[in-house]
Protein backbone atom coordinates (compact mmCIF):
# COMPACT_ATOMS: atom_id res chain seq x y z
CA UNK A 1 0.00 0.00 0.00
CA UNK A 2 1.27 3.44 -0.72
CA UNK A 3 1.81 5.86 1.88
CA UNK A 4 0.21 9.53 2.08
CA UNK A 5 1.90 12.03 0.26
CA UNK A 6 -0.75 14.46 -1.25
CA UNK A 7 -3.61 16.05 -1.03
CA UNK A 8 -6.56 13.94 -2.76
CA UNK A 9 -4.53 10.94 -0.04
CA UNK A 10 -6.27 13.18 2.86
CA UNK A 11 -9.24 13.75 0.99
CA UNK A 12 -9.74 9.80 0.49
CA UNK A 13 -8.82 9.36 4.14
CA UNK A 14 -11.18 11.65 5.19
CA UNK A 15 -13.79 10.77 3.27
CA UNK A 16 -13.83 7.29 3.80
CA UNK A 17 -13.72 7.86 7.82
CA UNK A 18 -16.30 10.30 7.61
CA UNK A 19 -18.89 7.85 6.15
CA UNK A 20 -17.95 5.67 8.65
CA UNK A 21 -18.67 7.98 11.36
CA UNK A 22 -22.40 8.85 10.05
CA UNK A 23 -23.11 5.18 9.57
CA UNK A 24 -21.37 4.16 12.76
CA UNK A 25 -23.97 2.99 16.07
CA UNK A 26 -22.27 5.05 18.65
CA UNK A 27 -20.96 8.36 16.60
CA UNK A 28 -23.65 8.56 13.80
CA UNK A 29 -26.00 9.95 16.09
CA UNK A 30 -23.53 12.54 17.62
CA UNK A 31 -22.65 14.04 14.01
CA UNK A 32 -25.74 13.52 12.01
CA UNK A 33 -28.85 14.44 15.28
CA UNK A 34 -26.98 16.22 17.57
CA UNK A 35 -23.83 18.40 15.89
CA UNK A 36 -26.37 18.65 12.76
CA UNK A 37 -22.90 18.59 10.80
CA UNK A 38 -23.12 20.10 7.49
CA UNK A 39 -20.68 17.97 5.68
CA UNK A 40 -20.20 19.87 2.48
CA UNK A 41 -18.38 22.82 4.16
CA UNK A 42 -17.04 20.27 7.07
CA UNK A 43 -15.23 18.08 4.76
CA UNK A 44 -13.28 20.59 2.55
CA UNK A 45 -12.20 21.83 6.14
CA UNK A 46 -11.04 18.63 7.62
CA UNK A 47 -9.05 18.60 4.66
CA UNK A 48 -7.63 21.92 5.24
CA UNK A 49 -7.33 20.64 9.00
CA UNK A 50 -5.00 17.41 8.03
CA UNK A 51 -2.61 19.04 5.50
CA UNK A 52 -1.83 22.19 7.97
CA UNK A 53 -0.98 19.26 10.84
CA UNK A 54 0.57 17.02 8.42
CA UNK A 55 3.06 19.11 6.34
CA UNK A 56 2.09 22.76 7.46
CA UNK A 57 0.41 24.06 4.37
CA UNK A 58 -2.98 24.14 3.62
CA UNK A 59 -5.42 26.90 4.34
CA UNK A 60 -6.96 26.04 7.76
CA UNK A 61 -7.52 28.95 9.92
CA UNK A 62 -9.54 28.16 12.91
CA UNK A 63 -10.19 27.03 16.46
CA UNK A 64 -11.17 23.36 16.16
CA UNK A 65 -11.84 23.04 19.99
CA UNK A 66 -14.29 25.67 19.97
CA UNK A 67 -17.13 23.89 17.78
CA UNK A 68 -16.06 20.12 19.81
CA UNK A 69 -16.70 22.27 23.19
CA UNK A 70 -20.04 23.44 21.74
CA UNK A 71 -21.18 20.26 21.09
CA UNK A 72 -19.97 18.69 24.58
CA UNK A 73 -22.15 21.32 26.12
CA UNK A 74 -25.19 19.90 24.20
CA UNK A 75 -24.27 16.11 24.66
CA UNK A 76 -21.45 15.33 27.03
CA UNK A 77 -19.00 13.35 24.83
CA UNK A 78 -17.34 10.28 27.10
CA UNK A 79 -14.12 8.38 26.89
CA UNK A 80 -16.06 5.63 24.60
CA UNK A 81 -16.87 7.96 21.83
CA UNK A 82 -13.21 9.58 21.99
CA UNK A 83 -12.03 5.72 22.15
CA UNK A 84 -14.55 4.69 19.23
CA UNK A 85 -13.38 7.95 16.65
CA UNK A 86 -9.87 7.18 17.35
CA UNK A 87 -10.66 3.11 16.30
CA UNK A 88 -12.44 4.32 13.12
CA UNK A 89 -9.74 6.67 12.17
CA UNK A 90 -7.20 4.23 12.83
CA UNK A 91 -9.05 1.38 10.64
CA UNK A 92 -9.69 3.99 8.00
CA UNK A 93 -5.72 4.82 7.67
CA UNK A 94 -4.48 1.41 7.51
CA UNK A 95 -7.04 0.05 4.86
CA UNK A 96 -5.85 2.39 3.09
CA UNK A 97 -2.44 3.73 3.43
CA UNK A 98 1.15 2.24 4.82
CA UNK A 99 4.12 4.28 5.63
CA UNK A 100 5.85 7.11 7.70
CA UNK A 101 2.87 10.01 7.18
CA UNK A 102 0.39 7.18 7.64
CA UNK A 103 2.07 6.07 10.95
CA UNK A 104 2.40 10.57 11.25
CA UNK A 105 -1.57 11.26 11.11
CA UNK A 106 -2.37 8.52 13.31
CA UNK A 107 0.12 9.28 16.01
CA UNK A 108 -1.69 13.03 15.47
CA UNK A 109 -5.11 12.01 15.77
CA UNK A 110 -4.31 9.99 18.75
CA UNK A 111 -2.48 13.08 20.04
CA UNK A 112 -5.36 15.81 19.48
CA UNK A 113 -7.96 12.94 20.66
CA UNK A 114 -6.37 13.05 24.03
CA UNK A 115 -5.85 16.95 24.17
CA UNK A 116 -9.47 17.10 23.12
CA UNK A 117 -11.11 14.76 25.56
CA UNK A 118 -8.24 15.72 28.47
CA UNK A 119 -9.81 19.89 27.84
CA UNK A 120 -13.18 18.72 28.14
CA UNK A 121 -13.17 16.95 31.31
CA UNK A 122 -11.03 20.04 32.89
CA UNK A 123 -14.36 22.18 31.63
CA UNK A 124 -16.54 19.79 32.91
CA UNK A 125 -14.52 19.52 36.38
CA UNK A 126 -14.72 23.80 36.99
CA UNK A 127 -18.09 24.01 35.74
CA UNK A 128 -19.45 21.25 38.50
CA UNK A 129 -16.95 23.29 41.21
Amino acid sequence: MPDISQRTDIEQVVNTFYEKVRNDEQLGYIFNQIAHVNWEKHLPKMYDFWEHVLWGTGSYYGHPMLPHFQLNDKFPLENQHFERWKALFFETVNELFNGEQAENMKLRAFSIAGIMESKMRMIQQMTRS
